[in-house]
């Protein structure tokens, strides 16, 4: 039942993150620098600090005896992932929201639930494990199932562009890179938490219990919010957009809210994270994969709840189906695979 429970708590991490960037569309008067650099403030910086300082007893404590190199391996990662999430929101402009979603999102399943047991030696022992078979065919049919989202995704806005008889700017050649980009220093965020993991050990000798990850989103989201920053002061600096913060603009408090809103949502997908991660057993580096099979899963469903999809061809909704099915299958057999191997080992 610790498994079941630990995916249903990824479940709630995963439609938080589905939500996190809503709040964007009712925005006023402000660039996009503007919004993602308070947003990024919230939920990258200061909501960490709280939580941490909320839920691990004797954080000073902690802290002071927490490995050095496993705060500096998770905080750099962290900078890494924020890079990640700049490429991202570019491919976005050249090949549409469906598509890089499938590419970036369906690289980071993979490399980021196989990268940790791979650096540590382990990885072996995971590939002959009872369950193991379970967990690898789980995470790659939750990649094929994401590439097919991508692809429903992909057909459904050439449908709805149809029908409005609007043409849609796309270019591979430059978004391809970005979204391998993306891709790829978006697990870094994963491996981010697995190396920061000695760290939750300690909160945990301190009574911090499931708590335990809130630590070392101190590290690994303060590096994102650093690469984040550095970006964003650019396009503040080459654009002239600093005065957005404070401008008397109408809407500038309801700005500023919304800002905190998905900081809270964003934070909310890990938090939800570290509690289904601590209980996912011998196989706990798959709480990556599920997590982004997740994602997928309950955006794509709130799009069809939406009508997103209404109007579009037969085979654009078969691919939809088609995908949802995969992803559906793929956390079925991630969870089968958790739950065998923590009843051989007693984990």
């Amino acid at each position: 039942m610790e498994v079941i429970h630990g995916v249903l708590l990824h479940a709630v991490g995963a439609s938080s993150a589905t939500l996190c960037y809503t709040p964007q569309q009712r925005l006023r008067g402000w660039s996009w620098q503007t919004y993602w650099l308070a947003q990024a403030a919230w939920c990258w910086l200061l909501i960490p600090v709280l939580v941490a300082w909320m839920t691990i007893p004797e954080l000073g404590a902690v802290l002071h005896e927490a490995p050095s190199d496993a705060m500096w391996k998770s905080f750099g990662l962290g900078i890494a992932y924020g890079i990640g999430g700049t490429a991202f929101g570019m491919a976005i402009r050249y090949v549409g929201i469906s598509l890089t979603y499938a590419i970036a999102v369906g690289i980071s399943c993979v490399l980021g639930t196989l990268l940790p047991p791979l650096v540590a030696g382990t990885l072996s022992d995971v590939l002959s494990g009872t369950g193991s078979s379970y967990m690898i065919s789980g995470v790659m049919l939750g990649a094929m199932g994401i590439l097919v989202c991508g692809w429903a995704g992909r057909s459904k806005e050439q449908d709805i562009a149809e029908r409005q008889g609007q043409s849609v700017f796309f270019s591979l050649k430059k978004g391809l890179p970005l979204c391998l980009l993306a891709g790829v220093l978006s697990a870094m965020y994963g491996f981010s938490l697995d190396q920061g993991q000695p760290i939750a050990d300690v909160a945990a000798k301190h009574g911090a219990g499931s708590m335990q990850g809130n630590v070392i989103y101190l590290f690994s989201n303060t590096g994102a919010f650093l690469s984040t920053m550095i970006y964003c002061i650019y396009l503040h600096r080459k654009e002239g957009t600093f005065r957005e913060y404070g401008a008397a603009t109408v809407g500038l408090t309801r700005n500023h809210a919304l800002a905190l809103l998905t900081g809270i949502l964003w934070y909310g997908q890990f938090f939800f994270y570290g509690l289904g991660h601590v209980r996912m057993g011998r196989f706990a580096f798959s709480s990556w994969a599920i997590h982004m099979i997740l994602l997928v899963m309950i955006s794509t469903m709130a799009g069809v709840l939406l009508k997103e999809w209404k109007g579009t061809r037969s085979t654009t909704r078969l691919l939809l189906m088609a995908a949802l099915t995969l992803l559906a299958v793929a956390v079925l057999i991630l969870t089968y695979g958790n739950r065998l191997a923590t009843e051989v080992t007693g984990a």
